[in-house]
């Protein structure tokens, strides 16, 4: 199984979490490499098709802040080999974000102190895209800057999803 990284809107600082997994996590490749601003969803969501229909082996999409809204509006366009998708800490967006269920197995993980969105906003994208919602506590965007280099609640929790969705 690989797994694949969806960027939020900036490029997160070398200790961040999702670096550390790129960097040890066997099967683990961005999609695409952090670009940066400024957020374009039709190129993300481009990038994130080319890098699912590059290989037919089944995937795991692991998304922070708006690589969210990558996964969401890919799979309101696309299909592909996705076995099921960590979605850490969407930002609200309103109306901007798709709010069909997603056609594979999903965790939102959610913080009570996201600067990016409320944690009822949270809760309902969760309750949109047909999500389990991980209540992650008061942990701000779940990033470097809150103290998020090693994540081992969200090693966890990939553990979990990923094996869930290979019995699926």
């Amino acid at each position: 199984m690989r797994f694949l990284l969806v960027p939020g809107r900036g490029v997160p600082y070398p200790e961040h979490w999702s670096w550390q997994w790129a960097r040890t996590l066997p099967g683990c490749a961005w999609a695409p490499e952090p670009p940066g601003p400024p957020y374009l969803a039709g190129e993300r969501v481009a990038a994130l098709h080319a890098a699912l229909t590059a290989d037919d082996e089944p995937a795991v999409l692991i998304a922070h802040s708006a690589g969210c809204l990558t996964v969401a509006h890919w799979a309101a366009r696309h299909t592909g080999p996705v076995r099921a998708a960590l979605l850490v800490t969407p930002p609200f967006v309103g109306d901007e974000a798709p709010h069909d269920p997603l056609p594979m197995r999903s965790v939102v993980v959610a913080s009570r102190t996201d600067p990016h969105a409320t944690f009822a906003q949270a809760t309902r994208m969760a309750a949109d895209w047909g999500a389990q919602l991980y209540d992650a506590g008061p942990v701000g965007h779940l990033d470097s800057k809150t103290g998020f280099g090693p994540w081992p609640d969200g090693e966890r929790l990939l553990r979990e999803l990923a094996h869930r969705g290979a019995e699926a």
